[in-house]
């Protein structure tokens, strides 16, 4: 496979680009032109992928959350990623409930009961400018999201999951990589925000190492 030279961070829900600045800085640092877009948020599928397709074809995609969520339905669609790696997207019918200790936050604290519900303790309210509606609409989609078998090759998509995350995550990643193929790793010192993190930053090393040797 040709190294990537692009790389696009997709945010999930309740957080804006410069969560993922820390790891756009050190790709970079490795040669990678980056792209953190600012997504519709509409709440519709179709719209979402529709605005990330063109960005995330031929590129290295991240996604954490609701970002990896879209890279899953990218991959689902053939959307030609260079390669993906996706940190605990929504398993849908895999792993129900996974999601409902998110939802009891956004229903007692709006937005910010869901941020820190979704992502833990390091997220504020200053990361998102999505409002109760905005997040309303976004959690709506990634609850009804239902993985399927992509249509590219599935090798070049990896999920992930958090070292410290719950017993429940680990066996969603896990479900998802078997019904999908995907290849599957656990990211160290980290849980469900790896953006927050830095936890990319041995895959980026990794990353680095093949884009040198590209030259």
């Amino acid at each position: 496979m040709t190294a990537p030279r692009r790389a696009v961070l997709v945010c999930g829900v309740a957080t804006d680009p410069p969560v993922w600045d820390s790891t756009a800085r050190a790709l970079v640092a490795a040669g990678f032109d980056v792209d953190v877009p600012v997504r519709p948020q509409s709440g519709c599928l179709d719209t979402e992928v529709g605005f990330l397709a063109p960005l995330c074809q031929g590129a290295l995609v991240l996604g954490v959350s609701g970002g990896a969520t879209l890279g899953l339905e990218l991959a689902a669609r053939g959307v030609e990623m260079a390669m993906a790696v996706l940190h605990e997207p929504a398993a849908g019918s895999l792993a129900p409930g996974l999601l409902d200790h998110v939802v009891d936050g956004f229903r007692q604290s709006g937005v910010p009961g869901f941020g820190r519900a979704l992502y833990g303790p390091g997220w504020s309210a200053e990361m998102t400018s999505a409002d109760i509606a905005v997040v309303a609409r976004e959690l709506a989609m990634f609850r009804a999201f239902e993985p399927r078998k992509p249509l590219i090759d599935a090798a070049s998509v990896t999920v992930t999951v958090g070292e410290r995350s719950s017993a429940a995550r680990h066996a969603s990643v896990d479900a998802v990589a078997d019904r999908c193929g995907f290849r599957r790793r656990v990211l160290d010192g980290t849980s469900h925000a790896a953006h927050l993190d830095h936890a990319f930053g041995p895959l980026i090393d990794e990353l680095a190492s093949t884009h040198r040797a590209a030259r």
